[in-house]
């Protein structure tokens, strides 16, 4: 019985907030607009402020901010009484959060931060607030009832106020035409960031490279193709590509050419026309041109069109490591 209690609980509690952030949509008009504007307009950056759980929120809804393009910070409105407070600049804009619309720490510093002239965003769930008297724009975030059993403590109205902040972050890429790869600038330590600003000399195979030379005979091939243990191997003349062969083009060979196939030069086996990239191209292009082309692997050139590297699919993929 307990089990089912607690389940059913849990269920009311998820149905309550989803219920408290679709009640949130029709209240989006002119005062969301205005906020977007305030913000993309910013010269500065964008402060978040906020008390308890408010803070929380509004330190992950800086965090969502400056992660799409809009320079963010979270401000304790207590830290801004001892000196923090120059943080904040003429070009700034300020966003308050407080559910009631009335946290004292907050509101004190708020007649400081309009005589510096910066516009005030606030988010609270009393449009007749004190908060939302300072504000130049004021979002409503007001909840029917929390979702916990007592209807106090903050949960609807902190996913409400957390899903406002991601709606702002939302209009903000919109509005700014924010692209993958501007993500991409911003997040360099992740597996997007890393799929889109690597390049593929950061992940291409380098050491023992399988060359091939013109004149070798098959027996030499396989070797040099087994040893490599990429599946493929490169044939140069004087650092000059001239093909490749592959584990698949030697099996085929095999079979079409019978007791043959050892006095075949490499020359008539190797494709005349390998896929090549550039080691400055990114890896996300060197994965798009495998797809294309149906292949597993890459010869990577250098800029005189030498051969300096292999690059297979697995290397394109997000959290393989570096081989350099």
């Amino acid at each position: 019985m307990i089990e089912k209690s607690v389940i059913t609980k849990a269920k009311e509690c998820l149905k309550q907030e989803a219920n408290a952030i679709t009640a949130l949509i029709p209240r989006l008009g002119e005062d969301f607009i205005r906020a977007v504007e305030l913000i993309q307009g910013c010269q500065g950056k964008v402060v978040v402020t906020g008390v308890g759980k408010s803070g929380h929120i509004g330190s992950k809804i800086a965090a969502t901010l400056a992660s799409t393009g809009t320079p963010a910070f979270f401000l304790n409105p207590l830290d801004a009484y001892h000196g923090d407070l120059g943080m904040l600049a003429t070009g700034d804009v300020l966003l308050a959060i407080s559910y009631s619309g009335a946290t004292e720490e907050l509101l004190r510093f708020l007649p400081l931060i309009q005589d510096k002239h910066i516009p005030i965003i606030g988010m609270s769930g009393n449009p007749s607030s004190l908060l939302a008297k300072y504000s130049d724009v004021h979002l409503n975030i007001s909840v029917e009832r929390e979702a916990d059993p007592l209807n106090l403590v903050p949960t609807s109205s902190t996913t409400v106020t957390l899903a406002l902040g991601d709606a702002l972050a939302c209009a903000l890429i919109e509005a700014a035409h924010f692209q993958p790869t501007d993500f991409a600038m911003l997040h360099p330590g992740g597996d997007l960031g890393r799929k889109l600003l690597a390049k593929v000399e950061d992940v291409m195979f380098t050491d023992n490279l399988p060359f091939i030379s013109p004149d070798a005979s098959m027996n030499e091939a396989i070797e040099i193709v087994t040893k490599g243990k990429l599946g493929v191997g490169i044939v140069v003349d004087r650092n000059k590509l001239l093909g490749i062969v592959t584990d698949g083009d030697i099996r085929r060979a095999m079979l079409r050419l019978g007791q043959d196939f050892f006095s075949t030069p490499v020359t008539d086996i190797m494709a005349r026309e390998p896929k090549t990239i550039n080691q400055n191209a990114k890896i996300v292009d060197a994965g798009e041109a495998m797809n294309h082309y149906s292949i597993h692997s890459l010869i990577v050139l250098d800029n005189n069109n030498h051969v300096v590297g292999v690059i297979d699919s697995f290397s394109c993929l997000p959290g393989t490591r570096f081989y350099h």
